[in-house]
C-alpha cells in the first residue's frame, strides 16, 4: 500500500495519526481538514483558468470548441494539449464556421489566439467572426425555431411516435455552467472585443521569401515557418507548462486553415505519389509535441477529400487527437433526398481521444446531421421517418403471403418449395 503523502507543513505522519487514534480509542480513519489554498500548500492541482473546466471522465482541463453540441459529442469539450482535425466539405462552406467558433469563444474566454492561414489574412478572419449571444437570446431564437417547426413535424410523425423518445443533441443554455457559449452567424464580433483580446497571425504569403531553400528530406518551406512561429509565441509568451517560472495561466488557442492544401506548397493533393508526403505528417508530429507540455489546444481543417493518397489519411487520423468530418448534401444525391431534406449535411465523429491510453475511443452516435439556419449552426440527431407507401407495403404482404404458403399449417412436417428456411 502506497504512503500517504503530506501536504504543507505541520502535518503528522501516518504512524502518529494511528498512535493517537488507538490511545483515543477512536477509529483511524478520520477527516481530513482542509487543505490550505495557495501555491504555498505544496500540493498539484488542475490551474483555475477562465473559460476551462476540468473533464468529469479524467480531470483533464478542456476548452469550449465554441459549439456546445459539439462539446457534448467530444465528452465535454477539446482537452487541452491536443489536436482537433475538422475534415472539410467538399466546397468548404461549413468547416470555417467551426473555425470561427472556435477563434471566437477564445476572444469571448479571454484566450490568446493564433490564427495561420495561407489563404486569408488572419485580421480579416477576425473581423468576421461571430457575434456572441446572451443566454435570453438564444432561449428566445430556439423557442422561435420549435415553434415554427413542432407543427410541422406532428403532422409528419403521426404514427413513429417512439422517435419522440430520442434525445435531441441540441439543448438550451444552463444558467449554473458558463462553458461555452452561442453565438450569431448573421452578426459579427463587436470590434471593442477584438481590440482588447491577444492574437498572433500568420499568413503565409508574407512569412516566406522566394530565396527560401530547404534542405533535402525536410519539411516545407511552408511548414517549417509556422512550426517556428508556434514554438517561439509558446515559449516568449509563457505557455510552456515545462517551466513552472514561465507558466501564465491562460490558455492559447491555435487555428491552422485549410493545411495540407497547395496553397501551402505541398502537393500532397495534386498527386498520389508525391516527393513530400511526408512533410505534413511529420508536421502534425511535431505540432503535438509542442501542444503536450504547453497550456494549448489546436484546431486544423484540411480538405482530405483532396488527398489522392488513403495512406497518407490513415496517418493524418492517427496523428490527430480528435477528428470530426463534416459531409455536405450540396452536389450530391442527398441533396433531392427527401429523407434529408431538413438538414444540410451529416457530421462524422471519427475519433475521440482516449487520453493516458493506447487506443483512442469511438463515438457510439453515428446518426448526426447539421443545418444551418438563419443564425445558428444546429447539430441534432438524424431522425429519418418511417418508409409507409404502398410499394412497400403490397410488397410486404406478398412477402408474408408466400411464406405462409411455405410453411403450411406446420413448420417442419408440411414445409414444401424451392426455398429452403434459415433457423
Amino acid at each position: 500500500m502506497a504512503a500517504a503523502g503530506t501536504c504543507g507543513t505541520g502535518t503528522r505522519s501516518t504512524g502518529s495519526v494511528v498512535a493517537a487514534a488507538s490511545t483515543n480509542n477512536v477509529t483511524s480513519f478520520q477527516r481530513r481538514g482542509p487543505r490550505a489554498s495557495g501555491a504555498d500548500s505544496g500540493c498539484s492541482r488542475l490551474v483555475s483558468i477562465a473559460g476551462t473546466r476540468p473533464s468529469v471522465r479524467n480531470g483533464q482541463l478542456l476548452v469550449s470548441t465554441g459549439l456546445p453540441a459539439l462539446d457534448q459529442l467530444l465528452g465535454g469539450g477539446l482537452a487541452v494539449g491536443t489536436v482537433l482535425l475538422i475534415e472539410e466539405d467538399k466546397y468548404n462552406i461549413y468547416s470555417p464556421l467551426l473555425f470561427k467558433y472556435f477563434l471566437a469563444e477564445g476572444i469571448v474566454s479571454g484566450h490568446a489566439l493564433l490564427v495561420a492561414s495561407a489563404k486569408e489574412d488572419p485580421a480579416d478572419i477576425l473581423q468576421k467572426l461571430p457575434a456572441p449571444l446572451i443566454d435570453d437570446s438564444y432561449k428566445k431564437e430556439c423557442d422561435e425555431d420549435v415553434c415554427s417547426h413542432k407543427t410541422e413535424s406532428d403532422i409528419k410523425m403521426k404514427i413513429a411516435w417512439r422517435y419522440q423518445l430520442l434525445p435531441k443533441m441540441e439543448a438550451g443554455p444552463v444558467s449554473s455552467s458558463r462553458f461555452g457559449h452561442y453565438y450569431d452567424i448573421s452578426k459579427r464580433i463587436p470590434q471593442e472585443l477584438i481590440e482588447t483580446s491577444k492574437w498572433h497571425g500568420f499568413f503565409l504569403p508574407e512569412k516566406i521569401s522566394s530565396t527560401f531553400n530547404a534542405e533535402p528530406c525536410s519539411l516545407t518551406s511552408g511548414y517549417m515557418k509556422l512550426l517556428q512561429f508556434i514554438q517561439n509565441i509558446i515559449y516568449e509568451e509563457g505557455f510552456d507548462g515545462s517551466n513552472p517560472q514561465k507558466k501564465q495561466k491562460n490558455i492559447l488557442r491555435i487555428g491552422i486553415q485549410n493545411l495540407g492544401s497547395p496553397l501551402w506548397g505541398d502537393d500532397i493533393c495534386c498527386t498520389e505519389n508525391c516527393d513530400t508526403s511526408h512533410s505534413l505528417t511529420k508536421f502534425l508530429y511535431i505540432l503535438r509535441g509542442l501542444l503536450r507540455s504547453s497550456l494549448s489546444a489546436c484546431i486544423i481543417t484540411m480538405p482530405t477529400h483532396l488527398i489522392q493518397n488513403k495512406a497518407v489519411i490513415a496517418r493524418v487520423t492517427n496523428l490527430s487527437d480528435t477528428v470530426v468530418g463534416l459531409e455536405s448534401f450540396i452536389g450530391s444525391e442527398k441533396e433531392t433526398n427527401p429523407l434529408y431534406k431538413d438538414y444540410h449535411g451529416l457530421i462524422h465523429i471519427r475519433q475521440i481521444p482516449r487520453l493516458n491510453n493506447l487506443i483512442y475511443d469511438i463515438s457510439d452516435v453515428k446518426d448526426l446531421a447539421f443545418k444551418l439556419k438563419k443564425k445558428l449552426f444546429t447539430i441534432e440527431r438524424l431522425h429519418l421517418p418511417p418508409d409507409l407507401s404502398d410499394t412497400v407495403s403490397r410488397s410486404s404482404k406478398q412477402d408474408l403471403a408466400e411464406s405462409a404458403k411455405l410453411l403450411g399449417p406446420g413448420c417442419g412436417m408440411t414445409a414444401g418449395g424451392k426455398t429452403h428456411l434459415d433457423f
